[in-house]
């Protein structure tokens, strides 16, 4: 008989137990960002946008509705009044002339302006037009000029004695006495032009993007149905456009609810009030009077303003909705 295979290796090799045997390493515990460094890193990443949004845009919201409610002159520190700047505004002849003059700009600017760019960018989509840059150059020339030089130009082309425009109708219709902008009628005329020349080259660009993005397709389909060249502008050109045209009204409203260098560069606010803008009159109770709580509440009746008018032009026009 064989004997027994013996153990004495396998007794050798067998880990010592016991008091004698070291003690196992215990595993670290993680830290508590390795932990949650999954659910945490996404917020992490977009937390610059949320801090540079709370510091640029909510915390001034917040500073201008308390300084809305103090009385302030910038020194010192402010005298809480509580309503009663809101309560003199709306008794305050100069805002309400301001109000009805920046209607006047927004009314214009909505009903001409916009219209104005959109028959110029369906000329300059034309085929076979020559010089199409040059065109687009000249339209868009006014956005990049300097405000300054703008109002510089127009100040001498609409003077009294010496104006282009006056010398243009004296030697065409006999007359051009006309004081632009010493009248109050006819210095808003002139702040008008000055809004029309300056903005309408810059809305052109939009609706010239909006109509290169309009399937040919439609066109000859509707020339195959026997549409003329206006009812395939109204039934083609209109209904395609109408996302941008509903982008740029939307942009032109809250834009010319503030409008502010065009008066106060030509004009300052003038003759007398009549081309005074609500921006105009916080930037006088503000920086002129020093009335910095009384300019804050006209800025925040603004604010509520032109954001009721967007929201309700963006309904109307149904932007952000499926068409």
């Amino acid at each position: 008989m064989t004997s027994p295979p013996t153990t004495r290796g396998a007794a050798r090799t067998r880990p010592p137990s016991g008091r004698g045997a070291p003690p196992a390493a215990a595993t670290p515990r993680p830290s508590w960002w390795l932990r949650h460094q999954r659910t945490l890193a996404p917020y992490v990443f977009i937390s610059p946008f949320y801090l540079l949004y709370g510091l640029f845009l909510l915390v001034p919201i917040g500073v201008g509705l308390y300084l809305s409610c103090t009385e302030w002159a910038g020194l010192g520190a402010p005298r809480w009044v509580g309503l009663r700047n809101y309560q003199d505004l709306l008794t305050d002849n100069s805002f309400w002339t301001s109000v009805r003059n920046t209607s006047l700009y927004v009314v214009f600017t909505m009903c001409v302006v916009v219209p104005a760019a959109l028959l110029i960018a369906q000329a300059l989509n034309a085929r076979g037009l020559r010089g199409r840059d040059m065109f687009r150059l000249a339209y868009f020339m006014p956005v990049v000029i300097s405000p300054i030089v703008v109002a510089l130009v127009f100040g001498l082309v609409f003077d009294n004695e010496f104006g282009l425009v006056n010398g243009l109708l004296e030697a065409a219709f006999g007359f051009g006495g006309i004081d632009w902008l010493g009248d109050p009628a006819w210095a808003r005329v002139t702040v008008v032009i000055l809004v029309l020349w300056r903005w309408t080259g810059y809305l052109t660009i939009f609706f010239l993007a909006g109509l290169q993005n309009v399937p040919k397709e439609l066109y000859e389909a509707a020339a195959i149905d026997g549409a003329g060249p206006v009812r395939r502008f109204w039934e083609v050109t209109l209904p395609s456009l109408r996302p941008v045209t509903a982008f740029v009204a939307v942009t032109v409203l809250i834009s010319t609810a503030q409008i502010f260098e065009e008066p106060f560069l030509l004009t300052q606010g003038g003759p007398g009030e009549s081309t005074l803008s609500v921006a105009m009159f916080i930037f006088r109770a503000g920086f002129q009077r020093q009335q910095l709580g009384y300019a804050a509440a006209a800025g925040v009746l603004l604010f509520l303003v032109v954001f009721a008018l967007g929201l309700l032009a963006m309904r109307a026009l149904k932007v952000g909705r499926d068409q």
